[in-house]
């Protein structure tokens, strides 16, 4: 019976795969015809799964209905909806039927490009897709590898500001020593992502060396170069620390804020440090040229990273990351082991990508954003940006017509910061909290919330590729039906006059 179902076995039989792969395709065609329909926060409660599935692994194989089943019985219920058209949360992890097509030839082909012979159109492609992109955000030249520089593709932003701080620290300790590593200090604002703290634990500065820089409404909450530079010369005239990273971001999480960064470029400059800029998020929209003055000043940094899988119709996962001087980034990441040996590499003529990142396996990621750019055109992508600001704008214009609520901060991009105000400043958290848990408790959207300068907002961030029009105005319909059940329940607190 063993040998019979050995010999039987074959996992990649190309009928099969053709059959099944239709059957998978047809099963998410479904669900994005009736993802709307479902509550877009789940509703499930901590260890459900628990309760639904075998807690042992199946000794014998499954039909595909069966588990297609089972994904619409027990996973379904129990995941947020991320592609739903009344998706607000975070920022968005948009997904395009090219974006598919291009996850499904990557998966498909599932070649594992960590070097040039190991896959040479992978890396090849990789390098011209980076240039592509490069040329659509106007970087530099400098940022091209038609111009010296070079660019790779990475899951994340965190694993790209990993690289840049390895390649910063080990760039900087070669000058000043490798026993001065807790010398090193980390410069970024109170509105950075939280992944450039853990990533400057990671590479091993200590924690008292990260400066994290107080924003303010003063200046739309971005990071104040004067600030800095007060820092980093204190660190340098009282702590004899050496400053050697600077993180400047392009539409932050919270609010969406721009950092500065001409100016801020101008002190790296001075003190000699490593400007990374984080535009994961609105990157991306500054391929249209109304947007393209947010990364005045790029060509004063050192690397440069955005996240089509945010808002350029890109699915998980997609980060592009572009360096100045890809010498400093592959001699702080190469390693040369003898199993990978080979006449190319040795040659200096090719890329080898397991040098520009922290794993040694590769996915094919550049043939998703080949196909995704090749299948929509540089036009349909800036409609696409366009068409969200312009809702973001709508929902805008709903929260000043109403006198309940504010909008907090500046909109930029795609983000509205928002909130009810309450008559009572010191209720200002518990009735927006509670307003935000109305919304989502209902199911018929989901937002999730920031705390800046001091004050709870409402994170409004359009960019689900299903939102129209429509979602927007029952969002905001939502919004106002909760707001106001929340004045009946409570009458003590009242709206501002």
């Amino acid at each position: 019976m063993d040998s019979l179902s050995l010999n039987s076995f074959s996992p990649l039989d190309p009928q099969n795969f053709s059959e099944e792969s239709k059957m998978v395709v047809d099963f998410i065609s479904e669900y994005y015809k009736i993802v709307e329909k479902y509550p877009v926060r789940s509703q499930v409660e901590p260890g459900y799964l628990n309760h639904l599935l075998p807690d042992a692994a199946p000794y014998c194989p499954e039909p595909l209905e069966t588990i297609l089943k089972d994904v619409s019985d027990t996973i379904i219920p129990g995941i947020t909806h991320w592609q739903s058209p009344n998706f607000f949360g975070y920022f968005q992890g948009n997904a395009s039927t090219a974006g598919f097509l291009g996850e499904m030839l990557c998966t498909g082909l599932n070649v594992v490009g960590f070097n040039w012979i190991a896959s040479p159109a992978a890396t090849e492609l990789e390098s011209i897709v980076m240039d592509w992109v490069g040329k659509l955000l106007m970087l530099p030249p400098s940022f091209l590898f038609s111009g010296g520089g070079g660019g790779v593709l990475h899951g994340s932003t965190s694993e790209a500001i990993i690289c840049c701080l390895a390649a910063a620290r080990d760039n900087a300790l070669k000058k000043i020593g490798p026993d001065k590593i807790t010398k090193l200090v980390v410069y970024a604002s109170d509105q950075t992502h939280s992944t450039i703290q853990k990533a400057s634990k990671l590479v091993g500065i200590p924690t008292s060396n990260f400066r994290c820089l107080p924003t303010s409404f003063s200046n739309d909450f971005a990071l104040c170069p004067d600030d800095v530079r007060m820092a980093m010369a204190k660190d340098v005239r009282e702590g004899g620390l050496v400053p050697f990273f600077l993180c400047a971001t392009v539409g932050t999480t919270a609010s969406g804020a721009v950092d500065p960064l001409e100016a801020l470029g101008k002190v790296a400059k001075d003190f000699k440090v490593w400007l990374h800029v984080d535009a994961a998020y609105a990157g991306s929209a500054c391929i249209c040229p109304e947007f393209r003055h947010h990364l005045n000043g790029v060509e004063l940094a050192d690397s440069i990273s955005m996240s089509p899988h945010k808002w350029l119709l890109t699915n998980m996962d997609c980060c592009c990351l572009w360096i100045k001087e890809p010498k400093i980034f592959v001699d702080s990441l190469s390693t040369y082991p003898e199993y990978l040996r080979n006449s190319a590499s040795e040659s200096k003529m090719v890329i080898d990508y397991k040098d520009w990142q922290i794993a040694l396996s590769k996915r094919f990621r550049a043939i998703k954003v080949w196909v995704v750019i090749r299948r929509h055109g540089v036009d349909n992508l800036m409609f696409h940006i366009r068409s969200d600001v312009d809702m973001a704008k709508r929902f805008e214009a709903h929260v000043a017509e109403d006198p309940r609520f504010e909008v907090v901060v500046p909109r930029r991009f795609a983000l509205v910061c928002f909130r009810l105000r309450p008559k009572q400043e010191e209720d200002e958290t518990e009735l927006n909290t509670r307003l935000v848990m109305a919304v989502n408790g209902s199911g018929r959207a989901f937002m999730t919330h920031a705390v800046v300068g001091g004050i709870y907002v409402i994170r409004c961030a359009i960019g689900s590729t299903l939102t129209e029009t429509r979602h927007v105005d029952c969002l905001w319909k939502l919004i106002q039906e909760k707001a106001d059940n929340l004045f009946l329940e409570k009458p003590g607190l009242d709206m501002e006059d």
